[in-house]
């Protein structure tokens, strides 16, 4: 008969072997532990400007998703789910570029406090991990339970009326970009239309869309910011097109694998340089759609 040895729960912000530190080694050497994906460690007691130390700073390799991990031995308090949304808001803030998720990990997270986070969810993506520790043996082993999962969002094409507010071209003009930015936006928008005569634009409150006999069509988006246009072409990545960009030294921000986009920053100078390249991914991004 197989030996079976019954596994004893134990505490281990009261244990006198067992940290904090302790518990960040064994995270940091496996980040896949906690269940929420084949991550990488990206650093760990990262420092914060005036607000401390990031416990652990964990990415998809794939998708580029940070994930803003803070530790808790024993049960969560007001401070650590404080610390929790205030390190998660400042390394998005840091870099924008990426996607973010806070995740919250305590021995015991009660219901009171996860009545609390959950009205956050909806606000800003945050995952919690209850973790436990077992003695088996004489091995030590944890075990980590989501109690509370990240509120997943459809894409845009999945329900353009509820994620996409429409708005008008003032608001672009004034509130998220500027006139000129926006009228750069129109000299793109002209490469779309050489190959597509009927798209007209779609002002929406997160992007500037195209719209086609009444139904968005967006292969193409566009961000009109202060000083220049975000362009979203949504092309599978490929090391063809990866090298077309290097090559005109255009400035690119991470692709986006969850939209299946590329995303180009462009200026003035970068229209008037690389109007043919900007052509070519309309392209590319409308035969794609076209399959």
């Amino acid at each position: 008969m197989t030996p079976f040895t019954r596994p004893k729960r134990i505490s281990l912000k009261n244990h006198p072997l067992y940290s904090e530190n302790w518990v960040q080694d064994i995270i940091a050497n496996d980040p896949s532990i906690l269940g929420i994906g084949d991550l990488v460690l990206r650093d760990r007691e990262r420092i914060q400007s005036r607000a401390g130390r990031l416990d652990l700073l964990l990415q998809d390799p794939e998708t580029y998703k940070r994930y803003e991990v803070e530790l808790q031995l024993g049960a969560t308090d007001e401070t650590h789910i404080i610390r929790t949304i205030e390190y998660w808001d400042i390394e998005r803030k840091r870099y924008p570029q990426y996607e973010h998720c806070a995740v919250l990990v305590a021995e015991d997270i009660t219901s009171r406090f996860l009545n609390v986070v959950s009205l956050f969810n909806g606000s800003f993506p945050i995952i919690a991990l209850q973790m436990q520790a077992f003695e088996v043996g004489e091995h030590v082993t944890l075990v980590f339970t989501k109690v509370l999962d990240e509120m997943q969002r459809g894409l845009v094409d999945e329900d353009e009326d509820a994620i996409s507010a429409p708005t008008d071209r003032d608001y672009w003009e004034n509130d998220k970009g500027s006139p000129k930015t926006v009228a750069l936006m129109d000299r793109i928008f002209a490469l779309v239309k050489e190959g597509d005569p009927a798209s007209e634009l779609k002002y929406n409150k997160f992007y500037v869309g195209l719209i086609k006999g009444g139904r968005a069509n967006n292969y193409v988006t566009f961000r009109p910011q202060k000083n220049s246009v975000v362009f979203e072409p949504k092309i599978t990545r490929s090391d063809e097109v990866d090298t077309l960009l290097e090559s005109a030294g255009v400035e690119t921000l991470e692709y986006s694998t969850r939209w299946s986009n590329y995303r180009i920053r462009v200026t003035d100078k970068d229209f008037k340089n690389h109007a043919d390249l900007l052509r070519d991914l309309t392209e590319r991004a409308r035969q794609q759609r076209d399959g």
